[in-house]
């Protein structure tokens, strides 16, 4: 628990007077800043005694802080305003890496906040968060679940497995993995009770690496303090995903987003969230750069003649070779095409992007190709017409069967959906799949125990010339599970390990739907398959706790 000095609580008791927007400095090393409805007191490193509603939100919580890679905090040297106008004030507190700004309303519960990079190293996360008063904040929520945080209590009695994942005595497994989502998903995150809420309200992702796919934590229990955590990560390029670290760009800026604060209503939460994107971009931040900007239009179509519909399109760096998922040190942008394959995406930042564009299921689920175009320029005030973009897919296949539709998810089989951990060991060792009798449904998520996944399927070759091509398509691997393909049982197609892939933590870190994408093709003479029924075996032969392979679509053509 911090102490607060006589000075300090005397300055707080004023500070609560205060009608306007403040700051105040009460030794080299802590400052008070806030307004009529809150004010915060902000030491070296933590942020804490948040006075809101009459009383400390913080408690003996640690508070707020910023942080990099792990437990690489930021300390603070020094705090200014760095604006001051009739409606807000903005406050730096600086760091020898960065500046972390506090742009200040008189009428406003919370405070918009950014962080300008002066000279972070290359790094995999950055991340603003509160530790809060657990009494006060008793739940979570993500647009993907809202549910309450688990007692502090069963934290005593459980045994920790992992990372931040534990086995409570009645089975049941906790991790603070349990509210990760997709980034750029979410309409807001936060903590809450019965009396007040904290929220980050984010009006756009564009300063979030990676593409639709990238996803990252939120809130969680704190297993050691007991703290409501509430996490504001805006730079992820590890969990999840095969960790990379990205150089970071001097003047970059993250944000700016909103802290919120209210009376616990969701509702409440959610009318402000649509509000801020309304507003985006915020006039206050005076940087030309952040208000210079244009947009973009296309339309996708297959070169089969099809229209590339629900297709996932991500505005990255030029250089499209480098994995969507690890791209990290720009500004990036997502859409999806309407059923006509065309795309918009509004209020990007001028500049060179390179463009790619997946298959996300749907009408185009049978298409593994990606499309690529580089470079995209974006001019302040135009809107960048690309006209009519053709993508470039097989045309000389005949399918012979399919599992799943190509999305680089798991979607669509069984026990895919929110970050549960442990769900590997309730699928089957064996299974049979049979072709034209089962559906995907039947297929599950995720191989991790020793046996056989068969694929009962018939085969006729359409001609003399033609030979079949096997397409698997992964939605993520941890090692060291180890899987062989075979076919009709004596013919080795290949396998997967960690001699051939990289491992994504994604399924023991909770993940049901994806990680890392990989591709792998197989070609098959035609006299390999048999005239009627043939078998392809996916053996799980090196098993691994809670790891293993995370599927997506598995598709054999004929190549004609």
């Amino acid at each position: 628990m911090r102490t607060t000095s006589l000075f300090a609580a005397l300055a707080v008791t004023k500070a609560a007077l205060a009608k306007g927007p403040f700051l105040q400095q009460l030794n080299s090393t802590q400052w008070i800043f806030g307004n009529h409805l809150w004010n915060l007191t902000q030491g070296s490193t933590y942020a804490t005694n948040l006075q809101y509603q009459g009383s400390d939100a913080v408690g003996k919580a640690y508070g707020h802080y910023i942080g990099y890679d792990g437990e690489s905090n930021l300390q603070f040297t020094s705090a200014s305003i760095v604006s001051n106008t009739s409606d807000y004030i903005d406050v730096a507190f600086s760091a020898s890496l960065g500046d972390l700004h506090w742009v200040i309303y008189p009428e406003l519960a919370g405070a918009y906040q950014y962080f300008v990079n002066k000279a972070l190293p290359d790094l995999s996360i950055l991340r603003t968060l509160w530790r809060l008063d657990p009494d006060r904040f008793t739940h979570g929520y993500n647009t993907n679940k809202n549910d309450k945080l688990p007692d502090f209590s069963l934290y005593a009695n459980a045994t920790k497995i992992q990372d931040e994942t534990f086995l409570f005595p009645d089975g049941s497994y906790v991790t603070k993995y349990d509210f990760a989502n997709y980034v750029r998903e979410r309409d807001f995150v936060g903590v809450y009770g019965d009396k007040t809420g904290s929220w980050y309200i984010h009006p756009t992702y564009e300063y979030q690496p990676g593409n639709h796919l990238s996803q990252t934590l939120t809130v969680h229990r704190e297993s050691k303090t007991g703290d409501a955590v509430q996490l504001n990560v805006v730079q992820d390029t590890s969990h999840f995903r095969v960790g990379n670290k990205t150089p970071q760009p001097v003047g970059k800026i993250w944000g700016p987003w909103l802290w919120y604060l209210n009376d616990g209503s969701l509702s409440d939460a959610r009318r402000q969230a649509a509000h801020e994107r309304k507003t985006f971009p915020y006039a206050f931040l005076k940087d030309t750069a952040y208000h210079s900007r244009g947009s973009i239009r296309g339309k996708l179509t297959l070169s089969d003649g099809r229209p590339a519909a629900g297709a996932a399109v991500f505005l990255g760096d030029t250089d499209t070779s480098t994995r969507p998922l690890v791209q990290g040190s720009g500004y990036y942008y997502t859409a999806f095409a309407d059923a006509s394959g065309a795309f918009s995406i509004p209020n990007v930042r001028s500049g060179s992007y390179g463009l790619i564009a997946a298959s996300n299921g749907g009408a185009i689920g049978d298409v593994y190709t990606n499309f690529t175009s580089s470079p995209i320029t974006i001019t302040a005030g135009k809107t960048s017409h690309l006209n009519n973009l053709t993508w470039a897919v097989p045309t000389n296949r005949q399918k012979i069967f399919q599992i799943g539709a190509f999305d680089k998810k798991a979607t669509g089989f069984t026990n895919s959906g929110q970050h549960v951990h442990g769900l590997t060991e309730k699928g089957p060792a064996n299974l049979t799949f049979t072709v034209g009798k089962n559906t995907d449904a039947d297929w599950y998520y995720a191989s991790s125990k020793l046996g056989s996944w068969d694929v009962v399927f018939n085969a006729s070759a359409p001609n003399s010339t033609a030979r079949a091509l096997l397409s698997v398509s992964l939605a993520g691997y941890s090692q060291s599970a180890g899987l062989t393909i075979y076919l009709n049982g004596n013919k080795t197609l290949g396998s997967i390990s960690k001699d051939t892939l990289t491992s994504d933590p994604a399924l023991y870190r909770s993940g049901t739907i994806s990680g890392e994408w990989r591709f792998l093709q197989y070609d098959i003479p035609a006299e390999d398959l048999k005239q009627g029924s043939n078998v392809l075996s996916f053996t799980t032969d090196r098993y691994t706790l809670w790891r293993g392979v995370l599927w997506d679509s598995i598709i054999l053509e004929w190549v004609l």
